[in-house]
Parts: C-alpha cells; sequence; structure tokens
C-alpha cells in the first residue's frame, strides 16, 4: 500500500506518518528529511537546498525528484510507501504517477489533513521550541501556508478525480487524528 499524506507545512504530516509507518510497516519518504538530509551531509547540492528552504521558497520539481526516484526504485520499499510532503503541485503529482508506473507501483490513498493557518503557527512555532529548525519561523510558516494554499487545489482535484482524495479533521488532538485515519485505511485495505 502507497500512501499519499497531505497538508500545509505543520499540519502533523510528519507526526501521522510516524504513526502510520508503526501501525502499518510502511516506509516513510519524508522530502524534507531526504532534503535536511542532503543539507547536513554538506553537499553542494544541500547548500544550493538550504538557501532556497531559508528563503521560504520551494525546491525546483527536478531536484526533489530525482531524489523520490532513487528511494521509490529501491525493492525494499516497494508498495509500502508513506509520501510527506509531496507532490505539492499537479505537476509533481503527475510525476509520482509515472516514477510510480515505472517500477509497477501506484497510488492506493491520499490523505489531506486539513487545518488552519492560525494552528500552523501554533504548532511551527512549538516544533521551533522542540527542534530548533532554521527554517522554522512564523514569516516563513505563512509564506509556506500560503504557496501550499495555492497550488494545493490543483493537486486536491487530480486525486478527487481518481476517487482516492480522503479529508481528515487534522484541527483534533493527536490520537483523535491516528484514529480517523486508522479507519480510513483499514477500510481501503478491506
Amino acid at each position: 500500500m502507497n500512501i499519499v499524506i497531505f497538508g500545509p507545512p505543520g499540519a502533523g504530516k510528519g507526526t501521522q506518518s510516524k504513526f502510520i509507518v508503526n501501525k502499518y510497516k510502511l516506509h516513510q519518504l519524508s522530502t524534507g528529511d531526504l532534503l535536511r538530509k542532503e543539507i547536513s551531509d554538506n553537499t553542494e547540492l544541500g547548500l544550493k537546498i538550504s538557501s532556497i528552504m531559508n528563503s521560504g521558497d520551494l525546491v525546483s520539481d527536478e531536484i526533489v525528484s530525482n531524489l523520490i526516484e532513487k528511494f521509490i526504485s529501491n525493492e525494499v520499499f516497494k508498495n509500502k510507501i508513506i509520501f510527506d510532503g509531496y507532490p505539492r503541485s499537479l505537476s509533481q503529482a503527475q510525476n509520482l504517477d509515472e516514477l510510480l508506473k515505472k517500477y509497477n507501483q501506484k497510488i492506493d490513498i491520499v490523505l489531506k489533513l486539513s487545518v488552519s493557518l492560525k494552528s500552523v503557527i501554533k504548532r511551527i512555532l512549538d516544533r521551533k521550541e522542540l527542534e530548533n529548525r532554521a527554517d522554522d519561523n512564523k514569516d516563513i510558516a505563512i509564506k509556506r501556508f500560503k504557496n501550499y494554499e495555492k497550488s494545493s487545489q490543483m493537486v486536491l482535484d487530480y486525486y478527487k478525480k481518481s476517487n482516492l482524495l480522503r479529508v481528515v479533521n487534522g484541527e483534533a488532538g493527536i490520537v483523535e487524528i491516528n484514529s480517523e485515519i486508522s479507519e480510513i485505511i483499514d477500510t481501503i485495505k478491506g
């Protein structure tokens, strides 16, 4: 089973992905983690990514696609992936379908965590206190939320047309969100 978890930065995708990974024995593909690994490894690509992320902009589709293909081409992860933070645009969604098709896989379900800007800002500021991430601040949170809102509608429509989209109340507590997600996945799995 391959799952996409969707929502603005700070919606709780990472938290929910970890829950899904543990419960359903999947592998989390977090574009944020892939990008931060490049940065922490101090690669040439990592320096470029760092500059882009610190300005609040999104990293190019080409960079992200190459990192993702490396991951999904690994047989260990075949049909056992939760995509956290990808796709963020219609072209990325179409690219993901093509990459998965290339490796005889598909998306089984798309979970959208529905959450307000106010909640996102609070969560990001709380996360900054805990994780001390350089890219976590109010201005960048607002910019990313607006970028997400601007680009997400076409992606949501794309998955809705394929009957893959399920909306989850991202304003609820972590345990309640876990429960709602479990019900959705268990229904799909049959």
